[in-house]
């Protein structure tokens, strides 16, 4: 699946409450063999984000992320990265595109749980170009979603604060 390359800098605004739907479900397996699922972080806003080591787009917006996860981890945040390096790149397993994650998440010092996508987490989440980006709220349904780049953090950490300040 190619990146998108028109959207240079993703914004977007809270879906009301009344009309956010629930996050899908998932099972994808963290970079210490643990599973993780959405309903994990119910309780926190959550910040997921499917991307691709060699998705120039996604690698842009890393940043972005890491400086989120340090400045509101304490408040009730927290950033999950979902690895398609399998589709993105047509590897055979996981064990191949782990092979390219690890090092790349070692090397860009990312500060949050990275975990390996696959066919159904892409399917539940239609997900159609990298990099895409979902807030969900604390109670585990989507508030904001981002397709494309997101350079600029601002729009994001201003939707993450009016997130953490919900009841």
């Amino acid at each position: 699946m190619p990146a998108l390359h028109g959207q240079q800098d993703a914004h977007a605004s809270l879906t009301p409450t009344a009309e956010r739907k629930p996050a899908p479900a998932f099972e994808v397996v963290g970079q210490d063999g643990r599973k993780i699922h959405v309903s994990d972080y119910r309780g926190k806003v959550l910040l997921l984000n499917f991307w691709a080591t060699d998705c120039g787009g996604c690698v842009l917006e890393i940043p972005s992320f890491i400086a989120l996860e340090k400045a509101y981890k304490d408040q009730g945040f927290t950033a999950v990265g979902v690895s398609m390096d399998i589709s993105y790149e047509s590897l055979k397993d996981a064990d191949e595109a782990w092979g390219r994650v690890r090092p790349f998440v070692a090397q860009k010092g990312i500060n949050y749980p990275i975990a390996m996508g696959d066919d159904a987490i892409s399917k539940a989440y239609k997900l159609s170009a990298f990099p895409a980006t979902y807030l969900i709220d604390k109670s585990g349904r989507i508030a904001v979603a981002y397709v494309g780049v997101v350079i600029n953090k601002d729009n994001v950490e201003a939707n993450i604060k009016r997130l953490l300040a919900e009841r």
